[in-house]
């Protein structure tokens, strides 16, 4: 029997509770800048209410896969399986090799060498793609978390190639890909048999406590995924929810333009303060400052949650604040941080 597994929660954004115990005198309402969630999310659409009163129906999801294939670019509805987010899905994906080596391209989200280990595999991280080349798992987050880093499509199929000459499977997490290059998604090359994409819609769509993620992959593996998540892997309104969402591309498209527009915003208001901008997304940006920590507190002390980085302590990652109260109370913030002392 191996070593006994560290069940310890995993430590991300969002967490407004750990915020209010970490800053129990900060101004309310916090400000979660922490999590890289589109703060203008999709509507809700009305529903009937008989949709939380009944288990959700296979027609109702074999819809949503329909959907989600062609928001993903997946080769049809049977290379799509749903979850309530993708922790579960790189897990269960995990569950489906032989334990073996599995490698994650880091700096990176950390949850993928928790879940990596749970499944009984021995996790590296590497600094360098083609390090990955020799694991049962190869593990690559695209667009990357924190740092927005891009990996070429060709370079990944180039890899899932090597991969397949030995068993090995690609993992590629797509989280932030709504808001990537054009063309960069794996999604229509899943049929190739050993590479798996996942998709998140709450970050991009701004409903993350919906609890909604895809997971796209050649038939077999969808069928495998399909089968231990069980007859319910989603809700109902999640269902519903998602459908209309993935189906509304003149949404889509504004959406892609908003953010990219409210990003500039915020480079200019971080440039503003001093700070170092080094990467990111349209849904986010990472700063470098030599007094990350005084300034993590500070905004705290201000109500304003970024999140920062154990591993690299001189790492700060914002994301967009909504309304213009929002984008006011974080410029006040880090004018208040830079203030000399009087």
């Amino acid at each position: 029997m191996g070593p006994p597994l560290d069940f310890a929660p995993f430590v991300h954004g969002g967490d407004l509770g750990a915020a209010r115990k970490l800053f129990p005198g900060a101004s309310e309402p916090f400000l979660d800048l922490s999590a890289g969630i589109n703060p203008y999310h999709y509507p809700i659409p009305q529903f009937p209410t008989k949709i939380f009163a009944r288990l959700p129906q296979s027609e109702a999801l074999a819809r949503l896969a329909s959907v989600a294939a062609q928001a993903y670019g997946a080769p049809s509805p049977s290379h799509v399986v749903a979850a309530s987010g993708s922790q579960i899905l790189a897990a269960q994906t995990a569950f489906l090799l032989a334990r073996g080596r599995a490698s994650v391209l880091a700096p990176t989200y950390a949850e993928y060498e928790r879940v990596a280990e749970l499944a009984g595999h021995n996790v590296v991280e590497v600094a360098d793609v083609g390090q990955l080349a020799d694991a049962r798992m190869a593990i690559v987050v695209n667009p990357n978390n924190p740092d927005g880093r891009i990996v070429a499509k060709e370079t990944l199929l180039a890899l899932a190639d090597r991969l397949q000459r030995r068993g090995g499977l690609l993992l590629v997490d797509e989280a932030f890909m709504d808001v990537g290059p054009d063309g960069a998604s794996l999604g229509d090359q899943v049929e190739r048999g050993n590479i798996v994409v996942l998709r998140s819609f709450g970050k991009f769509y701004g409903l993350a406590g919906l609890r909604l993620s895809f997971a796209l992959a050649a038939p077999t593996i969808v069928a495998r995924l399909a089968a231990a998540l069980g007859p319910w892997p989603v809700s109902g309104a999640a269902i519903e929810i998602g459908t209309a969402a993935l189906a509304d591309t003149a949404w889509r498209e504004a959406a892609r333009k908003a953010l990219a527009e409210a990003a500039g915003r915020l480079d200019s208001l971080l440039a503003g303060a001093g700070l170092s901008t080094i990467g990111g997304t349209s849904l986010f940006r990472l700063v470098r400052i030599a007094e990350a920590e005084r300034l993590f507190q500070s905004l705290g002390q201000a109500g304003i949650l970024v999140r920062r980085f154990g591993e690299h302590p001189s790492w700060l990652r914002f994301g967009l604040p909504g309304g213009e109260g929002e984008w006011q109370r974080l410029e006040k913030a880090l004018a208040s941080f830079r203030r000399p002392a009087s």
